[in-house]
C-alpha cells in the first residue's frame, strides 16, 4: 500500500469519477486505474464499482476513505514538519510559476531578490495553476504565481498582483503584421488558436468572451495546452493568437506580438496574476520574497 494510491482513491471518492479524478492527480486514466487497481489486490478487496457513467464506494471502499484520509493527512503533517526545521535552518524557497511568469515577472524580479538576500537560494517549477495549487496545499511548494482561482481554497492565502497585457501573436508574413493595433473585428474571418480550457481556463476564456462581446463567433483552427506550442504554431501560419504580452520573451522565430486594440470600457484584468502561499505556515524565505516583490510590483506591472 502506497500514498500514492490512498491519494488516487481520495480523488475518486471525491469526484465519483475516475477522468476528473486522474485530472486532479495529474495523472493519465490507465496509470491512475492501475494504482487503484494495486491498492484493491493488496487489500483484498473491491473497493468501488464501477460502469461506463458511474462510480460509486464499496462498504469496504469508504471505510478505506476514511483511513486513507487520515495517513495521508498525518503523512502531509509529518512532511511539512520536517521541511519546516529544514527551512528554519536554511534558506530553501520553493516557488511555482506559470508559464507567462517564468518568462516575464521571474527574470525582472529575481535578481533584485538576490541583492536583497544573497544567501537566499530559489528553486522554480513551471506548470499550470491547477498542477500548482495541490503543490502548495501538499506542501511540495512554499509559494505560487498563478491565475488567481475561480474559487480559492481556504487555506491558501491569495493576493492579487496586476493584470498582464493582452496581445496577438501574428505570423510575420501576414497582412496583420504590419498593424500597429489589431481589434477583434480584424481577426472575425481569421483561424484562431487557443489554449486548452480544463488546462488554461482564463487565457481560453480571454479569447472567446472577447469575440462574443465584439458579435462575432472565434474560428478555432487549433487547441493546444502549452504557450510555447501555441506561439509556435502561430510561427507555422497556423493561425493567429491572443496571449499574455510577455509571451513574446519566448522569442519564436516568425511571429510579432501586435498590441490588441480593446473597446473603450472593457475589462481589462482578465489576465490577473496572484500570489499564493499556505496560511498556516511560517516561513522567513517566503516572507523575504514577499517583500521584494512589494517594492517592485508597481514597476514589474508597467512590464506586463
Amino acid at each position: 500500500m502506497e500514498l500514492k494510491q490512498l491519494r488516487c482513491l481520495i480523488a475518486v471518492a471525491d469526484t465519483l469519477h475516475f477522468g476528473r479524478a486522474a485530472q486532479r492527480m495529474n495523472m493519465l486514466p490507465a496509470s491512475f486505474g492501475r494504482h487503484i487497481r494495486l491498492l484493491e489486490e493488496d487489500l483484498g478487496c473491491r473497493l468501488l464499482t464501477r460502469t461506463t457513467r458511474h462510480v460509486a464506494l464499496t462498504e469496504a471502499g469508504r471505510l478505506c476513505v476514511d483511513g486513507a484520509r487520515e495517513i495521508v493527512a498525518q503523512a502531509e503533517r509529518l512532511v511539512a514538519a520536517v521541511r519546516d526545521s529544514e527551512q528554519a535552518q536554511g534558506r530553501l524557497l520553493r516557488i511555482g510559476v506559470i508559464d507567462s511568469a517564468a518568462a516575464g515577472l521571474m527574470p525582472q524580479l529575481l535578481p533584485h531578490l538576490a541583492a536583497s538576500h544573497p544567501d537566499l537560494e530559489v528553486e522554480l517549477l513551471e506548470d499550470k495553476t491547477i498542477r500548482l495549487l495541490p503543490r502548495l496545499l501538499s506542501g511540495r511548494l512554499d509559494l505560487a504565481i498563478i491565475r488567481p482561482p475561480e474559487a480559492a481554497d481556504a487555506r491558501l492565502v491569495l493576493r492579487r498582483l496586476f493584470s498582464e497585457t493582452a496581445v496577438v501573436a501574428v505570423p510575420e508574413g501576414h497582412p496583420l503584421a504590419q498593424h500597429d493595433r489589431i481589434g477583434v473585428a480584424d481577426m472575425a474571418d481569421e483561424p484562431l488558436i487557443v489554449p486548452d480550457r480544463g488546462s488554461r481556463p482564463h487565457s481560453h476564456d480571454l479569447t472567446i468572451k472577447l469575440f462574443l462581446e465584439a458579435g462575432h463567433s472565434a474560428r478555432i483552427a487549433q487547441v493546444a495546452e502549452e504557450k510555447q506550442t501555441i506561439v509556435s504554431l502561430v510561427g507555422t501560419g497556423v493561425g493567429l493568437a491572443i496571449v499574455p504580452r510577455w509571451a513574446a520573451r519566448l522569442a519564436v522565430r516568425g511571429v510579432r506580438f501586435i498590441p490588441l486594440d480593446l473597446p473603450e470600457g472593457a475589462p481589462r484584468h482578465r489576465l490577473e496574476l496572484a500570489v499564493a502561499w499556505p496560511g498556516d505556515t511560517r516561513h522567513g524565505a517566503r516572507d523575504a520574497f514577499l517583500e521584494v516583490l512589494d517594492r517592485h510590483v508597481a514597476k514589474l506591472a508597467e512590464t506586463a
